[in-house]
């Protein structure tokens, strides 16, 4: 058994800190009015695309496997950013995340095989079906929940099916396609990797035929384990395996007192209006935000009110948005609770913590080789 760590490179700028949002760190921050120079790193001259290889080199240096490069509307797009950032790395793999409806599927194997093909074999996906509400029709995309990973399916369906060169033809609801195949050498390529969101029966269904991963958000461990077992239990039936892997944010520090004054700081700093927001959050019908929400307390007075397990706390998207549970602790509490989450199914993580750059080094010297060591000396693929 190995478990492969990821980190997270943070493609649509960052703060220096969780206490600190400006000066910010690339083009842009959210909710920041106060712009840097287009292109340029605060305003310094240096390229964005600069700070984010430095993330990138960092993570490889400190021994995590790839990258996760989010996909956002305010983000720069994924998969341009991978083939700028394999020139900046050697090993480092990149978590391309994607939705399938906006690819046509032959396309995106064509895209895929070409990358493999100039960066030996590098690139995996993140394979997201979208949330629904305003932010899906952000996308242009007004396809009904079930509908779109249905879609999400087909697309995988075709995809794989045209790999290896064909002739492949395909007639289902979304797409069609007739004696269709990559051509030699792209058809040589190594499939990537599927890491697949979502939370819903009918995310949990595709995903038990396509993916290689299970990907979820850090939620209450006992949460966790049930959902793990509903997704094995599916693959099963299909007479196939899958892995699971954990997005979670950390903050990891010397000692557990100065990681929670890092997290009470960060809250200390809010405003009443990013509270509200928080608590009343945009519609969605994410099946695995609305469990994220569900953990959330009614009244929140203070950083304590949103601890809802040791160690737990579960309010990171006040932060620096994204998901809402995360691991604060010293850095022997992380690792622990690390191996927790593997002890309960977990195949590989996603780490992340602000600022990125300096916490990939953190990370790598100070918490990997501490979970290494409560494992099998040769079980973490990301380090050594």
């Amino acid at each position: 058994m190995t478990i492969d760590v990821f980190w997270r490179i943070p493609t649509h700028g960052e703060p220096s800190s969780h206490r600190n949002r400006t000066p910010h760190r690339g083009d842009w921050f959210p909710g920041d009015d106060a712009k840097a120079k287009p292109g340029s790193v605060g305003g310094t001259g240096q390229g964005y695309i600069d700070y984010v290889a430095e993330i990138a080199r960092a993570a490889e240096i400190s021994g995590f496997q790839g990258g996760l490069i989010p996909s956002f509307p305010m983000t720069d797009e994924p998969w341009v950013i991978s083939s700028l950032l394999a020139r900046e790395t050697s090993t480092f793999r990149f978590m391309i995340p994607f939705q399938p409806g906006f690819l046509n599927p032959v396309v995106a194997a064509r895209m895929t095989a070409s990358l493999q093909r100039a960066t030996g074999g590098r690139a995996l996906y993140n394979i997201i079906t979208g949330g629904g509400g305003p932010a899906q029709l952000w996308w242009g995309d007004s396809a009904s929940h079930d509908d779109r990973y249905g879609r999400t399916t087909e697309f995988l369906d075709v995809l794989k099916g045209v790999w290896n060169g064909g002739p492949f033809s395909y007639h289902g609801k979304f797409y069609q396609v007739e004696d269709a195949g990559l051509a030699h050498p792209l058809s040589q390529e190594e499939y990537p990797e599927i890491y697949f969101s979502g939370s819903s029966d009918a995310a949990l269904a595709s995903a038990s035929k396509h993916a290689d991963y299970y990907l979820t958000w850090l939620e209450p461990f006992d949460q966790l384990r049930e959902k793990f077992d509903r997704v094995k239990a599916r693959t099963q039936i299909l007479g196939r395996k899958i892995k699971c892997a954990i997005r979670v944010d950390i903050i990891a520090r010397p000692t557990e007192e100065e990681a929670w004054a890092e997290i009470e700081k960060g809250f200390n700093s809010l405003s009443r209006e990013a509270l509200d927001k928080f608590q009343n959050p945009d519609a969605s019908d994410s099946v695995g935000a609305a469990r994220q929400r569900g953990n959330r307390p009614t009244t929140i007075n203070s950083y304590k009110d949103l601890i809802i397990e040791p160690n737990v706390w579960s309010g990171f998207s006040l932060l620096r948005g994204g998901q809402t549970n995360g691991i604060v602790g010293s850095y022997e509490q992380v690792a622990e609770r690390l191996d927790q989450l593997v002890a309960l199914g977990a195949d590989a993580f996603i780490l992340a913590s602000t600022p990125h750059l300096e916490e990939a080094y953190r990370v790598g010297e100070e918490v990997l080789p501490l979970l290494r060591g409560k494992t099998d000396t040769a079980i973490l693929r990301a380090v050594g």
